[in-house]
Formats: C-alpha cells, sequence, structure tokens
C-alpha cells in the first residue's frame, strides 16, 4: 500500500497543475471568442447563434457523462480492490452517480414521449 500511496501523491503533484493550465485555457479561449464575436458585431457583421440544446439532449448528454463516469469509478477500484479489498466500499459508491445517469436518460425518454404527445 505504501507505493501506492507515492503514486498517488505523485499523480496529484502533477495533475494539479496542468488542471490549473486546462482552466486557465478554457477560460481565455472562451474570451477570446467573445471579444472575436463583439468586435464582428461592431463592424456590422451578422453573425448566426449556435442552437441551444433541447431539453432532452441535455439530459441524455448529463446521462452518458454521468453513467460513463460511474462505469470509470467503479472499474478503477474493483481494480485497486484486487490489492485493497476495503476498495470494493469505494467502488460501490459508483453506484450514486450511476443511477443519477439512468434517471437523466429517463428524464430524456419522458421529454421525448411528451413531446410526441403535444
Amino acid at each position: 500500500m505504501d507505493g501506492l500511496t507515492g503514486l498517488a501523491a505523485v499523480v496529484m503533484f502533477f495533475a494539479l497543475p496542468v488542471a490549473v493550465v486546462g482552466l486557465y485555457t478554457f477560460y481565455r479561449v472562451r474570451k477570446l471568442r467573445t471579444e472575436e464575436r463583439l468586435a464582428a458585431m461592431q463592424r456590422g457583421v451578422n453573425i448566426p447563434m449556435e442552437p441551444e440544446l433541447s431539453e432532452s439532449a441535455k439530459s441524455r448528454r448529463y446521462g452518458i457523462l454521468l453513467t460513463a463516469g460511474a462505469v470509470g469509478y467503479m472499474m478503477a477500484f474493483t481494480i485497486v480492490a484486487r490489492y485493497e479489498p476495503d476498495a470494493m466500499i469505494a467502488a460501490a459508491l459508483g453506484a450514486i452517480p450511476f443511477t443519477l445517469g439512468l434517471g437523466y436518460f429517463l428524464d430524456s425518454t419522458l421529454i421525448r414521449r411528451d413531446s410526441r404527445v403535444s
């Protein structure tokens, strides 16, 4: 277990700066896009607006992300459980986002069904 703790510490040490740079890059790109759109509007250029996702599409997206994240989380802790049996408790906690993802899939299906009936 000592090697696993050291590995986790090294990964976290290097992951934090990468995450900070990633967040800053996301912010900067978004700011540049906004400035570009504003400059084009000032010159009178007609800029098409990006279409917003429907409520059903948003629910489907959240369902996919939560379910995939939960499955990955549970798989990772199941692999760790081969060396540390108590890790199965952490893997079981992956059921929470998994069921949330399934709920979003159900919500997406119900929204689509209701829009066809109306």
